[in-house]
């Protein structure tokens, strides 16, 4: 039989191409998320004002409204007893009667517009969270791929070789990976980027709180928000600290651990763990200790 030969530069560098058009890819698609992003937080804040507009103008309508029935009272008492007025008063009392009826006309038709344009934003918003939702699954697909292709085919005429094997010890790998940045991802969002997010849109209402309100209840906004920030802080040293904590490299694996399972404890209230190590402590290459601490 005729032996087929397999040119590698020429696969090495299909292959190539292909991550390359994928990692473009991938910052596309991220570019478009934070751009998304972007957006959803000026929807929400211009939402915010709307909703405060909206409750103006109910008020100022219901206002009118009393003032208008009791502008028609008066007019149908005038026009009633036309002999006992004035030509002045007649006119004076249909002409406020007309304004006022005029002006509630107005205010229901801004009522009626804010409250359209909050329903499309409320729209608006929904599909971005849609489109930012998608975004973000595909940048996980996409790198997960990617990651697939440059850890486990970076060598194709190795991976030629040793084909299963390597595919199933890469999946392997890539899944332990994208375990560790999906938890890291959830740490992040749920944590920092939301406490991020809430003092963005608090420290926005400070500044309105000073104007409406004084400085007395701005400066009880302003401690509140330095509690938000103290508190992302918080959260931000305890993710770093999960990725790999500073212990490591000066007590060694097992009094790291010990603590790291402490701290977990502190945050977990309802959880109790249980902690033992055989045989002599001793140190390990960093590399061993980093990746059984990553493990546990």
């Amino acid at each position: 039989m005729k032996e087929h030969t397999v040119d590698i530069q020429t696969l090495e560098t299909i292959f190539n191409n292909m991550v390359r058009a994928m990692d473009q890819s991938k910052n596309d698609i991220f570019i478009i998320s934070e751009q998304s992003r972007a957006s959803l937080e000026e929807m929400q804040n211009e939402l915010v004002v709307i909703k405060e507009d909206i409750s103006r103008v109910i008020t100022e309508g219901d206002h009118l409204e009393e003032l208008t029935r009791h502008a028609r009272k008066r007019l149908a008492d005038v026009s009633k007893n036309f002999m006992k007025y004035s030509e002045e008063q007649v006119r004076d009392a249909y002409e406020v009667a007309n304004d006022l009826l005029v002006r509630l006309s107005i205010n229901r038709m801004e009522e009626k517009q804010l409250r359209n344009r909050r329903d499309d934003l409320d729209r608006r918003l929904a599909a971005l969270l849609d489109t930012i939702e998608r975004a973000d699954q595909l940048v996980n697909q996409v790198t997960t791929v990617i990651n697939y292709l440059t850890s486990d085919l970076k060598n194709v005429g190795e991976a030629l070789e040793t084909a299963r094997q390597k595919q199933e010890f890469g999946i392997r790998i890539i899944q332990a990976q994208e375990e560790e940045r999906k938890r890291l991802s959830r740490d992040i969002h749920d944590g920092p980027a939301q406490m991020l997010a809430n003092v963005l849109i608090r420290s926005g209402l400070i500044e309105k709180t000073y104007d409406e309100k004084g400085p007395e209840m701005a400066f009880k906004e302003l401690t509140d928000l330095k509690g938000m920030v103290r508190n992302a802080l918080s959260e931000v040293r305890r993710i770093i600290y999960n990725l790999r904590p500073m212990a490591i490299d000066d007590l060694g694996l097992i009094p790291t651990l010990k603590k790291y399972l402490s701290t977990i404890e502190e945050y977990e209230k309802d959880v109790e763990i249980h902690f033992r190590s055989a045989g002599q402590e001793q140190r390990f290459q960093s590399n061993f200790e980093v990746s059984v601490f990553r493990l546990v």
